[in-house]
């Protein structure tokens, strides 16, 4: 218990994600940062979540019952979790460099799917480009990409 606390309180506790590093792991941190990308302005609306599931699913090859079951897991590990950096260490500990950005990439057209990017969402992207270990550059090229694949105008 001592433990687990001084692991909660070092930042270390990353909800038990470093020890299912597998596949698994891998897609529910992935999704736990886009769920958090779309909850960042305080409502979590159908078009973030299918955005959020067309992503999840082109990127892991999953059904639909497997998708809509991922995005449940990812809600429940974000609102148990304090911190970001557990799921963020699991992607940058397993992710080579164009894999990280990809994800970036992803986060960045979640934050935009209602259509506007809200300050949190922004603050949300420049924190998680920096734990993912992504650079300025290439979190703006991600970005670009992403308001192209959505039809916006660079904002």
């Amino acid at each position: 218990m001592i433990e687990k606390l001084k692991a909660l309180f070092l930042g270390k506790d990353d909800g038990g994600l470093a020890a299912d590093k597998g596949q698994d792991g891998l897609q529910v941190a992935a999704a736990a940062l886009l769920v958090e990308a779309a909850l960042m302005d305080e409502s979590f609306d159908d078009t973030e979540r299918a955005t959020i599931e067309r992503l999840l699913t082109a990127r892991f090859e999953l059904s639909e019952g497997e998708v809509t079951a991922l995005v449940e897991e990812a809600k429940v590990q974000v609102t148990e979790s304090n911190q970001l950096f557990g799921f963020t260490r699991v992607i940058a500990d397993s992710y080579d460099n164009e894999q990280r950005i990809e994800l970036v990439e992803m986060l960045w057209e979640v934050a935009y799917a209602d259509g506007e990017l809200h300050d949190f969402e922004a603050s949300l992207m420049r924190r998680l480009a920096g734990l993912l270990h992504v650079s300025d550059y290439d979190s703006g090229r991600a970005r670009q990409a992403a308001l192209a694949r959505l039809g916006q105008a660079d904002a």
